[in-house]
């Protein structure tokens, strides 16, 4: 058999399965708190980041009450030129900038927050992770604890040290996993994809939690199961909307009462 992709990647989801077990309940358990009272599980990562909190939610199998926080100044939309991967990876790095994206986000006290990083090291989620700490939001960091060079942040931390909870996804420094005779550099890249799964498996963690709560959140199914239509998905997408009102109304009441003290 084959050791290429498949089978690396197996060893690692069962070594970030086995390395992190306590830490995905812990999570879970306080992100079953902040759902269970109303409040909002926010999810934030730049460049390739992005991906794991687009694929939290919205999409089949996840539920209410997760919000991802995408700014597309970090999100690549072309390899080169404007909105190109260079611009990402410069402005991700550069201190000062995500607080004025974050400003304009519902981050309210007693919600919770999921920030990913395959190297901790850049502003943009260190300073995400800084943010919601002072607001009083929990965080919990997603990265790989193989990357432990100093930090390049001025505040002297990396996403790791700034974080409530630390989930390693175990993925190596070089992040592709795959080595090829002949070639200099591995191939097929891994800290995403372990990243996601991670999510899953605090979505489906979170789920228990609240099941035992007496707590059932709208879940989304796709309109290819007998019996789901799109109005379904519509429904959802409405009770979402509800949510973000709620959490808009109590952000700017915060905004408010800080302008007059």
């Amino acid at each position: 058999m084959s050791d290429f992709y498949l089978h690396r990647l197996i060893k690692l989801i069962e070594k970030a399965g086995s390395a992190n077990d306590s830490n995905l309940t812990e999570a879970a358990a306080k992100f079953s708190e902040t759902l269970a009272k109303g409040g909002l599980i926010h999810l934030f990562g730049s460049g390739h980041s992005v991906l794991p909190t687009q694929e939290a939610f919205p999409r089949y199998g996840s539920y209410v009450g997760f919000n991802p926080l995408t700014d597309p100044r970090v999100m690549w939309h072309n390899v080169l030129g404007a909105g190109g991967v260079r611009e990402l990876l410069w402005l991700e790095r550069t201190e000062n900038y995500i607080d004025k994206f974050l400003d304009h986000q519902p981050l309210n006290p007693g919600d919770s927050i999921i920030i990913y990083s395959h190297s901790g090291t850049n502003s943009a989620g260190i300073e995400t992770a800084i943010y919601a700490k002072k607001r009083g939001l929990f965080v919990v960091a997603i990265t790989s604890k193989a990357n432990d060079k100093p930090a390049k942040h001025s505040s002297g931390k990396r996403l790791k040290d700034a974080a409530d909870i630390v989930i390693d996804t175990n993925s190596p420094v070089e992040d592709a996993i795959v080595p090829i005779e002949g070639w200099s550099r591995p191939v097929s890249g891994s800290s995403t994809v372990l990243a996601m799964i991670l999510t899953h498996e605090l979505i489906a963690r979170t789920a228990d939690a609240l099941s035992k709560k007496g707590v059932e959140l709208p879940v989304f199914a796709s309109p290819t199961i007998e019996g789901v239509t799109l109005h379904d998905t519509d429904i959802i997408y409405g009770i979402y909307r509800e949510k973000m009102l709620e959490a808009q109304q109590k952000h700017l009441k915060t905004f408010q009462d800080t302008m007059k003290g």
